[in-house]
Formats: structure tokens, C-alpha cells, sequence
């Protein structure tokens, strides 16, 4: 009930940080969340804020709001949200950047919640959305690569 995706980057950790911790622009990256805004009053990725990502699933539908919480956000190491309630998020999804000689190797990773109601959806849907959540990632990182890599 998780997978990941690793793409290498030619540019610097924390530049890649500043594109993946900014959620308000997740539009321009993700194939199934359009936009997302902090609420709250949060402004930036701190541990414990929160924002609402607008989701169109599997890019066609059922399209809808989902509230997640900045689990952890180190500057140019990591960053990750849950999804759904702040004490027991469904779904965790994670960016690691590990730098390496003059880029950056940086994996997407989900993780679903250990329930019997997750577990029973993965073994009956699993076989489809597990790869268009890893098409997704890939998607996702090629686009963070193709706007960090012609930064300067």
C-alpha cells in the first residue's frame, strides 16, 4: 500500500525544496490536483499547516476538495503532507531529496494508512490505481524537472 518514483534533477536540493514545499503551485506539476491553497492563515510549508488540494481524480473525475497536513519540511531534504484528518491521515505522501554530485535525486513516495477499510480497497483496486499513482508521480517529477532544470 505504498510506492514510490525516483527522478535525478540537475539542480541544487533546496531549489528543488522551494518548488515541491509550494503547494499553491502543485497545478503546474500534478496530473490529478489542479491547484491548492493554505488555510488557516498558514502562508508557507511549516510542520502542522494546512491546505486544501482541489483533485481531480485519475484526470477525468470525480473532482473534489481534500484537507492535508505539512507533516514534515526540512529546506532542501524533505517534505510531506497527509491527507485527511491531522491525527490519522489516509495517505501520506512524501518528497526526499538526496543531493547527488551536482543535482539532486528526489523521490515521490505515498504510503496508505494501515486500516482494514484501506487495506480492503487496495487488494480490490490496488492492480489500477497503483500504477496511475506511479504514472502520476512520474508525471509530476518530470515537470518539477523541466521548470527547476531551466532555472537560473
Amino acid at each position: 500500500m505504498r510506492d514510490s518514483v525516483t527522478v535525478h534533477m540537475d539542480a541544487a536540493p533546496d531549489r528543488v525544496w522551494d518548488l515541491v514545499s509550494d503547494v499553491t503551485r502543485i497545478g503546474s506539476y500534478s496530473p490529478e490536483t489542479f491547484e491548492a491553497e493554505w488555510l488557516d492563515g498558514a502562508t508557507g510549508p511549516e510542520v502542522g499547516a494546512r491546505f486544501r488540494g482541489h483533485v481531480k481524480r485519475n484526470g477525468k473525475g470525480p473532482v473534489y476538495w481534500t484537507s492535508c497536513t505539512v507533516l514534515a519540511s526540512e529546506p532542501g531534504r524533505e517534505f510531506a503532507f497527509g491527507v485527511g484528518a491531522r491525527d490519522k491521515p489516509l495517505n501520506t505522501w512524501r518528497y526526499r531529496l538526496e543531493p547527488v554530485g551536482d543535482g539532486t535525486d528526489v523521490t515521490e513516495s505515498f504510503e496508505l494508512a494501515d486500516t482494514a477499510a484501506l487495506r480492503l480497497y487496495w487488494a480490490l483496486l490496488g492492480w489500477a490505481r497503483g500504477p496511475t499513482n506511479r504514472n502520476g508521480m512520474r508525471t509530476t517529477l518530470e515537470r518539477i524537472k523541466a521548470e527547476v532544470e531551466t532555472i537560473h
